[in-house]
């Protein structure tokens, strides 16, 4: 595959070419691009991978003979080693291939809860969750008797750990708990809360959609059971993610869909799944996405994701002195660890009026409650604008996104 067209492997300033999307104009201006959160831009580099699939190996996987097939089968297999390798998974049967990071939690909700919980017991999750980690728990308590509780954020967004330990009870099965908050850009302190839930003996499953992209991830490490994460929030493709789970766990775990090729035999009174991973498999799967997802992968360790998030982390604080100097726009999200993304309310206009100003000027960010309305609830916001950064941004994206905002509030005036 092609790297990335740096003068310096470390100076990622370079990288910004490598992102066609990035070289045209939006109404007359220059494209500021600052809604990775929502979803990612992708290189030359994934873009070709997919397109060579297509025009050279299309085939379904695993299931046949010829060569296109063992040709389509060894690119999205090598997926999976390299997300594996990615993430410091102990084994590839721990990497299950699922249409993102939505699937991957109801998943393991429908999978792994749904047949231990019973009427008393709980599951726990906090005020931050993206509603990707909220509906699939108030599903599976519905059906189950089991209930739903919920650790308070305080004013800055960051999650109140104490009054979240308080709540790890003996009732407690499982923790619902993003790595990174999705609206207001928070960095859990996951290592600490997963050992106090661990100790409690309370599994852990992590939406790390918002982390994956911008910083190392161990899962190793960690300590949790689960962690789910979705290729196009990685410069990839969309459709493709991962639910990384134990492999005891998963074992243990009833398969979640029932198909082709997550079995092993099958007549009318008796079906033999497969190993894992295909166990949770079925069907024929995103192949392209999924070839993609491992070219995406491929290039961000090409950059380096510590170079990524030292990048990132530089930028985002430039961006935050820039929107603090903006008369009447307040912050939403002031945790003390945040990751590239900042909410923000300008004076009295609606968020969604902002963004249509902004993208008049060529300013593309995100505007509403951004999929997580109680953390909107517990502002008191209808919702915000949001600005999300990439590897591929820099301090010029964010003069444009003042100039634009200093307009619209002078429009607004």
């Amino acid at each position: 595959m092609s790297q990335p067209q740096a003068t310096e492997a470390n100076d990622i300033a370079y990288c910004r070419s490598d992102f066609p999307v990035l070289d045209q104009a939006v109404n007359g201006h220059p494209l500021v691009y600052l809604d990775s959160a929502a979803s990612a831009q992708q290189p030359a580099a994934v873009i070709d991978a997919v397109a060579r699939y297509q025009r050279e190996d299309h085939a379904n996987v695993h299931r046949g003979v010829h060569t296109l097939s063992h040709r389509a089968t060894e690119l999205y297999e090598g997926a999976r080693d390299k997300l594996c390798s990615f993430i410091n998974a102990s084994s590839r049967a721990e990497i299950i291939h699922t249409s993102g990071t939505t699937e991957s939690i109801n998943l393991v909700a429908q999978s792994y809860c749904r047949p231990m919980l019973q009427a008393g017991d709980q599951i726990l999750i906090t005020w931050l969750e993206h509603h990707s980690n909220i509906v699939p728990w108030q599903l599976v308590c519905e059906q189950t008797g089991a209930e739903l509780i919920v650790a308070p954020i305080n004013d800055r967004g960051e999650v109140e750990l104490d009054e979240l330990r308080a709540l790890m009870t003996d009732r407690v099965k499982l923790l619902g708990i993003g790595h990174v908050s999705n609206a207001l850009g928070t960095i859990n302190p996951l290592l600490e809360i997963i050992a106090d839930a661990k100790q409690r003996g309370i599994s852990v499953l992590v939406d790390g959609a918002q982390a994956v992209p911008h910083m190392n991830v161990d899962v190793q490490a960690l300590g949790c059971d689960f962690y789910a994460f979705s290729s196009h929030k990685m410069i990839g493709p969309t459709g493709a993610g991962v639910l990384w789970g134990r492999e005891a766990l998963l074992e243990a775990m009833p398969p979640y869909k029932g198909g082709g090729d997550m079995i092993l035999e099958v007549n009318f009174e008796h079906t033999v799944f497969n190993e894992l991973p295909y166990k949770f498999e079925a069907g024929t799967p995103n192949i392209s996405g999924m070839i993609g997802f491992g070219a995406a992968v491929d290039y961000l360790q090409s950059v380096g994701m510590d170079n990524i998030y030292q990048h990132e982390k530089a930028l985002h604080s430039y961006m935050v002195s820039k929107l603090k100097a903006i008369d009447g726009l307040h912050l939403i999200g002031t945790a003390r660890e945040q990751a590239s993304v900042q909410s923000f309310r300008l004076n009295d206009i609606h968020p969604h009026d902002l963004g249509t100003i902004l993208d008049h000027q060529g300013v593309a960010v995100r505007t509403g409650h951004h999929c997580a309305m109680p953390v909107m609830q517990r502002f008191g916001l209808p919702g915000t604008t949001r600005a999300s950064l990439g590897l591929y941004n820099n301090s010029d994206d964010v003069d444009q996104l003042v100039v634009a905002l200093e307009k619209a509030r002078q429009v607004f005036a």
